[in-house]
């Protein structure tokens, strides 16, 4: 199954990002983009996902210097662009990937496509794995850890019932039950000519 790969990569990710837990450690996938695509597209869209993360943590530090916030912020908005364009990317592998399937005359076309799907799978899966941290964190009360284990029950059932959805979604394509499209974002707030205060207003 598609969702097993893709839950499999991610927990390598965050488990590889938080062997030195820092933003700014530096990045190498482990996989070669011309023999393993998807496997590539993945494991970089769960990095980014997992470093953006540990940003909005360090940015909502109230005593975080204005200055450092600031620059800080415009890495945010940076990592929400790459964000977006890896689910563009991987929406593309799976257009390449199911373009012989023939869509049945009754086909329908689903609400998210595959990868924005797989962008809320790679988030849940940061959800869990800092969940599970709280609720076996030694230092924490047993409230606590009760608390945040009943959250963490919640979380992992709503990734089992992700990851069938998106299976379901990705063999329906296949079958020619559901068709898919890919929609650039068109983001208009980091564009020259789309934002009026870059352009100066004109």
């Amino acid at each position: 199954m598609f969702s097993d790969k893709a839950n499999s990569i991610f927990a390598d990710v965050i488990d590889k990002y938080h062997l030195i837990n820092t933003v700014d450690q530096p990045f190498s996938n482990p996989y070669d983009k011309d023999s393993n695509l998807l496997e590539h597209l993945l494991y970089r869209k769960c990095w980014i996902d997992t470093v953006q993360w540990h940003y909005e943590d360090i940015i909502r530090d109230p005593n975080i210097d204005p200055v450092a916030a600031l620059r800080l912020k415009r890495q945010i908005d940076a990592s929400n662009q790459d964000r977006t364009d890896m689910v563009e990317y991987v929406d593309s592998y799976f257009l390449e990937k199911y373009k012989d399937a023939l869509a049945k005359p009754d086909a329908t076309i689903n609400t998210e496509s595959p990868a924005w799907g797989v962008d809320r799978l790679s988030i849940l899966a940061l959800k869990v794995y800092h969940m599970n941290e709280e609720a076996t964190r030694e230092n924490a009360s047993e409230a606590h850890r009760d608390a945040c284990q009943a959250k963490l029950d919640v979380l992992l059932e709503q990734r089992v019932d992700l990851s069938t959805a998106i299976d379901q979604l990705l063999n329906d394509i296949s079958e020619g039950t559901k068709y898919m499209k890919v929609y650039k974002q068109m983001k208009m707030y980091n564009d020259d000519e789309l934002n009026p205060v870059l352009r100066g207003g004109k």
